[in-house]
């Protein structure tokens, strides 16, 4: 008698499971695995398929055990995928950089076995002891650095030697949030005494750092200076640990390394901002001066102390807890000097936007919306702005406020010096921007969506990414606006018919013409943002002459006949970038504009190939279709999948409408 195939599949799943478990409960002999939990979580929704979900989780967890087995290298961290059937994982794990390798691996079979035996059949789970963390989940993650659900933990003794103690603490943490981000591999052991070493202190701070290797030098900075703000209120407590998705912050007066395992960070400490200099400088000076300078720690730790605590409840712990800051109307009307045209930043879609500094000195931009003023209106406007206010990624421009008692309808974001992308691909700033920062931009763009799709808890789609709904930060790392202002797709639906809120050239042709909303209308204008980027050319610009091209025509043609570079702009010097990392992006590019929705990535399958190494495996199947500036027109074809075009489809608008 034939068992089931299914069955069969079954009975394969349960006995890999059970050799996982056996292998997690006979944990190789280690001096010290660090294995105190601090923190855990699992999913509240469940997998759609529970064969294929255990089949994609065995394989990913037995992949990143064998990385750390096999790696000559040491190496502490892995990531693993695997998308079979409807329930993907994506895997990551990492343990501390002193640890041994046995120790690591015992770390690792402590995690794997505690989500296994406490996260069953959720689609994403996390466990962090003081050696490692685990995490896996069904969208790709890894360049998550702080999300919500971060946290400190602190001992229950309080130093012998307080004012000291706290100095020198604060100097080890300072120290550390500077240099990591610099160290490759993004990690420090460091240990100072107490008071600079005077005779008679045995007392000695050992601290730590480490933020995930799939982080950004950003990412991991912010990440540390979230733990920091969770670890400072433990002192003059001898101990802290703070923890969050993307690192790992903590100090102790007990050794928790071998002295061997110090890292050297003075080279990396060169160049710190004041703050850090001041900690550095202050380690040097003994006697007198020293007393007085830590007086001065102790009284300026109180006041910053209390200075944070304030802002935290005034801007982000409120938008964390309770929704936006609600803002008094007369506050950002002088904040921005009656809306003057002097303080106008620029004008969107959804308002114009104005550059104020409030009463305290902060620098915030304020949209003024052009919607109605009825009581569903602002009723819609203010539950949308709370929903929206708890978006929270590198990659978005955050929500600070709000006004809706006013003559307008007033949001108030965080201040971008840099302006908006197209300032620096078609404006005046043109040809400032290099291969590197552009890679960034498309990468940080393309995480950005993927969380608003698939790692919010609703399904926020943009509707109208373009360039100038990309604002750079300090560092040129992109973060999006205008997320939110439209309607939210509802959970229940893939797509949905919806006044059209896009911009042409921008804008997917079965939204534009027909409009069907879904995820894909993002990647579509993802795709046409990504050339952009590449090429310098403005998916409108267009010459007048009868052999022009718009970009989605020339992009296609070049791909066809593999003259993928000749897009490249001209600013670009060839020594800047790799050829197979240009046509890798334009591919996806293409892939993302193609006709059928159906046939586009989604934004974490986005986020991955563009990660990933080597050249694309699937190549753009057929041509784009775009939408011309007069909407009549939607041109397109269907191509076998080498990319041989078949046809040229035209259509007008009624006809495409089915009227």
């Amino acid at each position: 008698m034939k068992m089931n195939p299914r069955r069969k599949m079954f009975h394969i799943v349960l006995k890999t499971t059970i050799v996982l478990v056996l292998l997690c409960l006979l944990k190789e002999s280690s001096a010290d695995p660090q294995i105190n939990l601090l923190n855990k979580g699992c999913s509240t929704f469940t997998v759609a398929d529970l064969l294929d979900f255990n089949t994609n989780l065995n394989a990913t967890f037995l992949d990143l055990k064998e990385q750390l087995i096999n790696n000559n290298k040491s190496n502490h961290f892995a990531t693993s995928q695997q998308a079979r059937g409807s329930d993907p994982v994506y895997a990551m794990f990492q343990c501390r950089k002193y640890l041994s390798m046995d120790d690591c691996i015992a770390c690792f079979n402590t995690a794997a076995f505690y989500i296994r035996s406490h996260c069953n059949a959720s689609n994403g789970a996390r466990v962090t002891y003081d050696g490692c963390f685990l995490r896996y989940e069904s969208n790709a993650f890894y360049d998550q650095s702080t999300m919500p659900g971060h946290v400190g933990f602190c001992g229950k003794r309080n130093a012998s030697q307080s004012n000291a103690f706290v100095e020198t603490v604060e100097r080890v943490l300072a120290e550390l949030q500077v240099a990591v981000p610099r160290i490759d591999g993004f990690f420090a052991a460091i240990k100072k005494k107490v008071g600079g070493g005077d005779s008679g202190n045995n007392m000695t701070v050992y601290g730590v750092a480490q933020c995930v290797e799939s982080a950004s030098k950003g990412g991991c900075q912010e990440c540390l200076k979230v733990a920091y703000g969770n670890i400072e209120r433990c002192l003059p407590e001898t101990g802290g640990k703070a923890v969050d998705a993307g690192c790992f912050l903590r100090y102790s007066d007990t050794p928790f390394f071998a002295d061997n395992q110090t890292t050297n960070i003075t080279p990396f400490l060169r160049n710190g901002d004041s703050k850090k200099k001041k900690f550095i400088i202050g380690g040097g000076v003994g006697g007198v001066c020293l007393l007085l300078i830590i007086v001065f720690l102790v009284y300026w730790y109180k006041l910053s102390r209390k200075r944070k605590e304030v802002i935290r409840d005034g801007i982000l712990g409120a938008s964390e807890l309770r929704g936006p800051v609600n803002y008094k109307y007369n506050v950002l009307k002088s904040a921005t000097k009656s809306f003057s045209e002097e303080n106008k930043l620029g004008e969107g879609g959804f308002g114009e936007v104005y550059k104020g500094i409030l009463k305290n000195g902060r620098v915030v931009a304020v949209k003024k919306l052009v919607i109605g003023q009825s009581r569903r209106a602002k009723a819609d406007f203010e539950s949308e702005v709370k929903l929206i206010s708890n978006v929270h990624h590198r990659n978005l421009i955050r929500l600070l406020g709000c006004c809706s008692k006013g003559p307008k309808l007033l949001l108030v974001y965080e201040f971008m010096a840099n302006s908006s992308l197209d300032k620096y691909l078609f404006g005046e700033r043109r040809s400032i921007l290099n291969w590197k920062q552009r890679n960034d931009i498309i990468v940080g763009t393309a995480s950005g969506l993927a969380y608003l799709h698939e790692q919010f808890h609703v399904c926020i789609i943009h509707r109208d990414i373009k360039t100038s709904n990309i604002l750079l930060d300090n560092d040129m790392q992109p973060k999006i606006a205008d997320f939110g202002l439209a309607r939210l797709l509802p959970e229940d639906q893939s797509h949905l018919s919806t006044n059209f809120a896009g911009t042409m050239g921008y804008t997917a042709p079965e939204y534009a013409i027909q409009g069907q909303l879904s995820e894909k209308v993002d990647a579509y204008s993802f795709g046409v943002v990504a050339l952009e980027i590449v090429s310098g050319q403005k998916i409108t610009n267009v010459n007048v002459d009868a052999d022009s091209e718009y970009l989605l025509e020339r992009a296609w043609r070049l791909y066809v006949n593999d003259m993928h570079l000749e897009l490249v702009d001209d600013n670009l010097a060839p020594d800047e970038y790799k050829a197979e990392d240009v046509k890798k992006i334009i591919e996806i590019g293409l892939m993302c504009t193609q006709a059928s929705a159906s046939l586009r990535p989604t934004m974490s399958e986005v986020v991955v190939l563009l990660k990933s190494k080597g050249p694309l495996e699937h190549r753009p199947q057929n041509r784009p279709a775009f939408v011309d500036s007069d909407t009549r027109v939607v041109r397109g074809d269907t191509s076998t999948s080498n990319g041989s075009s078949s046809s040229n489809a035209t259509a007008s608008n009624s006809q495409l409408s089915g009227r």
